[in-house]
């Protein structure tokens, strides 16, 4: 007999069921203004404690707190909130746009809008986002992008900027440097550092910006992509978003508990952050100081943002199969929308009245947009793209092989 104790296999559990009540006590909150902000010259090595403790700016009284509080204009604030609003209030058209069948799949970022509405303006023109499906709130506070042209790439339609080639969500803008989104989960991530380093060899001064999620980390793509970031000091932000879930598998599975997303980069000689996803403010800061070590040359930065997935993972899931229905209100770090909102009327910069007065125009204005979209038709009257369009694109002149198979098809 062996004096050994039997071996056993430990399966990570999510902290709450359907039907019982999250402990959100494994998110090990610090206080905001609380965690202290190094140079942005500083080493991986001194970033450590950095990966464990979380990076708060706004207190429970809507108070800018601590050496991360930034230094942002009052106009950017009602900006950042703005987009924020209207975020949320596309994605809600689009869930019923969905449910209509006027759309055939739809992902939405409620709970996580403060991200990527925060991060880009801490970027600039020419540099380049490798985004994942929840990050249209870097596309929907651009002047340029255009809501309609959002809405018909979702809908699939005769004025589809990509032709019916990408499933909806999956948007492609260059001028809006909004790289074509990957489905094949965690392969954006090696990308933005490939971009990167593609940079700093022309000598160029644009920067990259990477984004993969919680459950995307198991992935062997993202520990490539920690190598080559890492090795070459590449000058890209690697933004994983610890919104808790995967599509249906809590955060601990892709190796989140008893430690953090945040301590991998650290591991790997990163210099790394663990950021309260859920503030503009601190979201701006990190990654203001991010993007700043990359243009000087001082390589990559890995922020890990404590979020939560609001709704469901797409139009295809339900959350209440797998955890409790009331996690949203009960979440530690709010509502960003809020959490800003209180803020700014705190500073005599925003009030109830103007929320409201804002929140019916975008609604007006998505509204808008959205009949726009529908008159170039919707996945329910068939006005789709012609399969034709298929052979457009590929090749500067459709080689013998591709007419031949065209003619074949009567098209």
């Amino acid at each position: 007999m062996s004096e050994h104790q039997a071996l056993r296999l430990h399966v990570p559990e999510p902290s709450g069921r359907p039907g019982c009540t999250t402990d959100f006590s494994y998110l090990h909150l610090s206080e905001a203004g609380a965690v202290r902000r190094p140079p942005v010259d500083t080493t991986h090595f001194d970033t450590a404690d950095l990966a464990y403790l979380m990076v708060r700016v706004l207190d429970r009284d809507g108070q800018a707190v601590g050496p991360w509080a930034p230094q942002l204009p009052t106009a950017q604030m009602r900006k950042g909130l703005r987009t924020m609003m209207k975020t949320r209030i596309f994605d809600a058209r689009m869930v019923i746009a969905q449910r209509q069948r006027k759309i055939s799949f739809y992902m939405q970022a409620l709970g996580e809008e403060a991200i990527a509405t925060a991060q880009a303006m801490a970027l600039e023109p020419g540099d380049m986002c490798f985004p994942t499906y929840r990050q249209q709130g870097l596309l929907l506070g651009r002047d340029e992008v255009s809501m309609v042209e959002l809405m018909c790439q979702l809908m699939s339609n005769e004025r589809d900027p990509i032709k019916g080639r990408q499933l909806p969500v999956m948007y492609s803008f260059k001028k809006a440097g909004f790289f074509s989104i990957s489905g094949n989960l965690a392969t954006q991530f090696i990308q933005a550092v490939g971009w990167a380093m593609a940079s700093a060899i022309k000598g160029d001064t644009r920067i990259a910006s990477g984004w993969i999620g919680d459950g995307a980390t198991a992935e062997a793509d993202f520990h490539t992509a920690l190598t080559f970031a890492h090795v070459y000091r590449a000058p890209v932000v690697l933004n994983v978003v610890n919104n808790q879930w995967a599509i249906s598998t809590f955060q601990a599975i892709a190796g989140g508990e008893a430690t953090t997303f945040a301590a991998r980069g650290v591991g790997c000689g990163i210099a790394s952050l663990r950021v309260d996803g859920n503030d503009f403010l601190a979201v701006y800061a990190a990654s203001q100081w991010a993007t700043q070590r990359a243009r000087q040359n001082l390589g990559p930065t890995l922020i890990e943002w404590v979020t939560y997935r609001a709704g469901a993972h797409s139009t295809s899931d339900d959350p209440s199969k797998y955890r409790p229905a009331d996690d949203w209100e009960r979440f530690p770090l709010g509502d960003p929308i809020e959490r800003l909102k209180k803020h700014l009327i705190g500073l005599g910069a925003w009030s109830e009245g103007e929320h409201q007065q804002v929140q019916l125009e975008l609604e007006a204005e998505v509204a808008a947009a959205q009949k726009e979209a529908e008159s170039h038709g919707t996945l329910l009257d068939g006005h789709i793209p012609s399969p034709a369009t298929m052979f457009d694109d590929v090749y500067a002149e459709m080689p013998e092989h591709l007419r031949r198979q065209r003619q074949e098809l009567g098209i």
